[in-house]
């Protein structure tokens, strides 16, 4: 009969597994990376930039894995969020931004908020509007659904317009069912359009739906509204008019990251310029004296041979022929002179003069760097 703790007492299998697997959050690779990701916040609090140079797709990938999971636990200091930007190409450049991430919930426009006016007559019409009106190559539909979608655009306009921003001729090409416009908040333009959902339905109450769309540049932000049960488009308005809104804060807070790490990267080059041009001077410089030394040097050897020349000659004065004698009197000035013109310590040396460095110079010491700029 056979021993084993595995097996139930009526002989089946035991329903409980002989070594579960552990948590999650007790498994090897988890433990790695959250010490990763703490190590990660503890450089951007100490440092406030972390910078990976020239990483592969799977480094790239790690890194986002290590940010997310940074974020999931929340590791990320009060007030602060993760933001990545790109860097040098293939590079990321990681660093803490104010605040909560333009996508998270309490930052998104609040459902049910008050409901923006649509007109009930095509009258009085913003131009962007009036021009879609007037031309017939778009928003082809039922007459009935594009007067509706007219109107629908007509009442965003004019909220816009209401709420200080402006609304432009889009710059995107629609296709014939589509027509809208540009609504541009803070320098920044969002494409709203307006266009039949199920065009080629034969379903009366499909065919009537519309659909509001923004174009993304908006990211992961909700960029289509349909009519439903519990609210038509029309009561939509000031929902998608507040996700444009939002989009353009998230773009906004973007542009000055990227701004603020711009200025501070060109700082920290600038720096690294000063640093490697102090130091490329410091090579020539260093370079004049290498050479000087070794004239130096030879000159040292050299005034030792023409000593021992000196004492040779004299010790043969008057048993050498006299021709010989004067043939090496005559060498040993030759070499003083030579000596004196290669000694360096001659004459009172001079500050050598420096030149500006060549990039190619400049870039051993900009550890990463491009001579050209922080870019």
């Amino acid at each position: 009969m056979i021993d084993d703790d595995s097996l139930a007492s009526d002989g089946s299998e035991s329903a409980v597994p002989a070594n579960p697997r552990p948590p999650y959050g007790e498994r090897p690779v988890a433990r790695a990376r959250r010490a990763k990701a703490q190590e990660l916040i503890e450089r951007l609090v100490a440092e406030g930039r972390v910078r990976i140079t020239d990483p592969d797709d799977d480094e790239v990938a790690e890194w986002r894995r290590v940010v997310n999971y940074a974020k999931r636990h929340g590791l990320e200091p009060a007030g602060k969020r993760i933001e990545k930007v790109p860097h040098g190409g293939p590079g990321l450049e990681l660093f803490l931004a104010e605040g909560p991430h333009p996508n998270a919930r309490s930052e998104r426009p609040k459902e049910g908020g008050a409901l923006v006016p649509v007109p009930s007559r095509l009258g009085h019409l913003h131009p962007m509007v009036t021009a879609l009106k007037d031309d017939e190559s778009r928003l082809v539909m039922p007459s009935a659904l594009r007067r509706r979608s007219l109107l629908l655009l007509q009442g965003l306009a004019a909220e816009a317009v209401r709420r200080g921003h402006e609304v432009r001729k889009t710059r995107s090409s629609f296709y014939p069912r589509e027509g809208g416009v540009d609504v541009a908040v803070d320098g920044f333009a969002y494409t709203v359009t307006v266009r039949q959902e199920f065009p080629e339905s034969t379903d009366p109450e499909r065919s009537a739906r519309l659909v509001v769309e923004i174009a993304h540049g908006l990211n992961d932000r909700p960029g289509r509204w349909r009519d439903r049960k519990t609210r038509t488009l029309e009561e939509a308005l000031g929902v998608i008019l507040g996700e444009i809104e939002a989009g353009a804060g998230e773009d906004t807070r973007r542009r000055q990251d990227e701004q603020q790490a711009r200025a501070e990267r060109e700082v920290r080059w600038q720096v690294a310029m000063d640093v490697a041009r102090e130091q490329a001077v410091r090579e020539q410089l260093a370079q004049v004296l290498r050479e000087q030394a070794g004239c130096w040097q030879e000159a040292a050897v050299l005034s030792a041979y023409c000593t021992a020349l000196e004492r040779r000659i004299s010790e043969l004065d008057g048993a050498a022929d006299e021709s010989a004698l004067e043939s090496a009197r005559r060498w040993l000035q030759w070499v003083r002179e030579y000596v004196r013109s290669i000694d360096p310590l001659s004459r009172l040396p001079e500050m050598p003069h420096t030149h500006e460095p060549t990039p190619e110079e400049l870039k051993p010491y900009l550890r990463g760097w491009s001579p050209h700029g922080p870019q």
